[in-house]
């Protein structure tokens, strides 16, 4: 058994009509930190991946998001993710109209003292949607700012997305 790792491009991300967090492009002091997303503190934002699990074997995938805060140097952001799976000829329903599974969330504390501090936060997805090898999935991530643990004022800025899973 082997943890399958695959690493997300935030060049391929895409947002919906509306609920859009910010593209960032900061020129950092030794390099820049391009592309990023800047999630409000005031509303829940959303940002769309697509990928395919092709060794995918079985159980719950677990998505990292790499994130930052803009400003704050205390509180705690609660990011959903949520999952969508086409099997390709095999499935009959409208590909433009698929629904999300059911939202998993993780809370993650900034660890104080620094803003722009790097942190991740694990989410394990237990709603895959019937996910299988192969599949066209897209992964939709937002900063669940209506949650009472989400208390971090400012922008939480997403540098990263990995997701893992097992081959068996």
């Amino acid at each position: 058994m082997a943890t399958v790792r695959q690493s997300l491009s935030l060049d391929g991300a895409k947002v919906g009509a509306s609920a859009i967090p910010q593209l960032i492009g900061t020129q950092g002091t030794n390099f820049p930190m391009t592309p990023a997303y800047g999630f409000d503190t005031s509303t829940v934002e959303r940002l769309y991946l697509k990928f395919s699990p092709l060794a995918y074997g079985s159980g719950s995938i677990t998505v990292t998001i790499g994130w930052y805060a803009a400003t704050a140097t205390s509180g705690g952001v609660v990011w959903e993710t949520a999952l969508a799976a086409v099997t390709p000829n095999t499935d009959t329903g409208d590909v433009e109209t698929k629904a999300f599974a059911t939202v998993n969330t993780a809370a993650d504390t900034h660890l104080g003292t620094t803003a722009k501090r790097a942190h991740t936060v694990d989410v394990t997805v237990s709603n895959l949607d019937s996910m299988a090898a192969g599949d066209w999935v897209w992964l939709r991530i937002s900063r669940l700012t209506t949650d009472g643990s989400d208390t971090m004022l400012g922008d939480a800025i997403l540098t990263g997305v990995d997701i893992s899973y097992s081959d068996t």
